[in-house]
């Protein structure tokens, strides 16, 4: 990621946060994050919805919905012209 690239930032911070980024990439987020307010506060926004969902929401998912979402998410992102 060049320096400075918000949009990849931003569009590998959901890996950031899940912990599903190697080292080299967590660190080049970290860096990012560090030296952009804007792309920082994206991130806080997202912790801090992070949190509240969590403390509220205490269903359980069934399988086969999160298999279906899982699938749709995939689905949308291997499709042209949504890199």
């Amino acid at each position: 990621m060049a320096e400075g690239n918000c949009e990849d930032a931003l569009h590998e911070l959901y890996q950031f946060l899940d912990g599903q980024l190697d080292d080299y990439r967590r660190q080049a987020i970290q860096h990012h994050l560090d030296d952009c307010p804007p792309c920082y506060e994206a991130f806080d926004f997202e912790i801090e919805l992070r949190t509240v969902i969590a403390k509220k929401c205490h269903e359980t998912v069934p399988d086969q919905l999160k298999q279906r979402i899982a699938d749709a998410i995939e689905q949308e992102s291997t499709r042209p012209g949504t890199t």
